[in-house]
């Protein structure tokens, strides 16, 4: 029987956090929380940062390329890596990477006169450090529930960092119009230290086991067959290369010099930033009562939105106007972002996540740096209206073309623990005729 003290003391625990909420989850949130309070508001920084040193266009994109140009390089590595090692032990060396890339960035624009290769080199560690991070993150959140918690776990956990990065990009953006960029790097910095020292203590006993039976091409073939062979996961990854890429370019180049020429500055693109993620917190939110039975069909639909903000833009609308469209367009990705978790840890075994993951990330980002680095030309040749309708309507294309595909369009929700037996790779989606339940 336990003491009074103990009763006492662990009761307003439980109270505190849902059952399903245990210490690896938490932690992991927490991470999530304090890591995007500072990444929102340095993006903006490093924008106005290259901005300040009289950067064009064209070398806002180069930064932004040379940030996402890592992911391409090393997505696969970094999968294969979080499938072999303790994911947390990624997590951490990917943070702390982070971590000193923006301290030395910040340094930089502090105390000198910022080299636009200094800050395409800094800026591209950075994204080496995301992509390992990213695939350990999403293989390490799966183990933290099970399926039949994992909708509203899954939209708790983005309400929690969404929320974190509404704060960033409006503090970020307040920082820069009152103590410049630098700060916002340092901060950055130092949230990177203070995550990393949260997921240290992050327990990986349940994947431990987890042990390679060949060598990387091996692991890499084993999680390109389970993309391959699922229609409706290479679709949305092809269909979000684009829209990633155009989305990516509208938001880090064309944004800050519509928001410099238009709309007033820096304070007010971050106020537009911190509306979108009031959406996805809206999203989120919504996800956490709605569980959709056709999860990728209604997620799809919800990518059309995104074409509103480059929309918006290209007008361009009034702050306000601007703030309404990123409203939207936040809490539409956001259903899709769930459901798309959804089906991914429905589907795909625990022991390849990591590695389908950062397949899913690869395709993704693999058109960003391209269509960054492009956005400058493009303004060039065609104008900024013009690029920025080009974005829109690439967006509304890439959607409707993934809608036909049959499991996209079917593929519907089923409630068995997400470490059940999966369906083999190719199997075509099960439906509730089947009669089969996750238990």
């Amino acid at each position: 029987m336990s003491s009074p003290r103990a009763t006492s003391s662990d009761t307003p625990a439980r109270r505190r956090r849902p059952d399903w909420a245990g210490r690896n989850y938490t932690l992991l949130t927490s991470a999530a929380v304090v890591t995007n309070l500072g990444s929102h508001g340095a993006l903006i920084a490093a924008a106005f940062a290259v901005q300040d040193a009289g950067g064009s266009a064209g070398d806002l994109g180069l930064v932004a390329a040379a940030r996402t140009l890592p992911l391409v390089l090393f997505l696969l590595i970094g999968g294969v890596i979080a499938d072999r090692l303790p994911r947390h032990r990624v997590m951490v060396a990917a943070n702390t990477l982070n971590c000193l890339s923006q301290a030395a960035f910040a340094v930089l624009v502090l105390t000198g006169d910022p080299q636009l290769w200094q800050m395409m080199l800094l800026t591209a560690l950075c994204g080496t450090g995301t992509a390992f991070f990213n695939p350990a993150a999403e293989g390490m959140l799966l183990a933290t529930v099970s399926g039949e918690h994992s909708n509203r776990a899954f939209a708790l956990f983005r309400m929690a960092m969404n929320g974190a990065g509404i704060g960033g990009a409006a503090l970020g953006g307040a920082m820069i119009a009152v103590l410049g960029a630098g700060w916002v790097l340092a901060v950055d910095a130092a949230a990177f230290a203070i995550a990393g020292a949260l997921r240290a203590f992050l327990d990986v006993a349940p994947t431990a086991d987890r042990v390679s039976r060949g060598g990387l091409l091996t692991d890499l073939r084993e999680g390109w067959v389970e993309v391959r062979t699922r229609p409706w996961l290479w679709g949305i990854v092809l269909q979000f290369s684009v829209v990633v890429a155009v989305v990516g370019a509208a938001d880090a180049v064309y944004g800050p010099l519509v928001a410099r020429d238009e709309l007033g500055g820096p304070a007010p693109w971050g106020l537009a930033l911190a509306c979108f993620g009031v959406g996805t917190i809206a999203g989120a939110f919504l996800m956490m009562v709605w569980k959709p039975r056709r999860l990728l069909l209604v997620g799809t639909l919800c990518v059309f939105p995104l074409a509103l903000p480059s929309a918006g833009l290209a007008v361009p609308v009034p702050v306000w106007g601007l703030c309404v469209l990123m409203f939207v367009s936040g809490a539409a990705i956001e259903v899709f972002g769930v459901n798309w978790m959804s089906a991914l840890h429905q589907e795909i075994p625990e022991e390849k996540f990591s590695r389908v993951s950062a397949y899913d990330w690869f395709g993704s980002v693999s058109m960003l740096p391209v269509a960054t680095a492009l956005a400058g030309p493009a303004e060039a040749a065609f104008g900024r209206t013009d690029a920025l309708w080009g974005c829109a309507t690439l967006v509304v294309l890439a959607t409707a073309l993934v809608l036909l595909i049959p499991d996209v369009r079917r593929l519907t929700r089923r409630d068995r623990k997400i470490y059940g037996p999966r369906p083999a790779a190719g199997a075509p989606p099960q439906t509730p005729r089947l009669k089969r339940r996750r238990g």
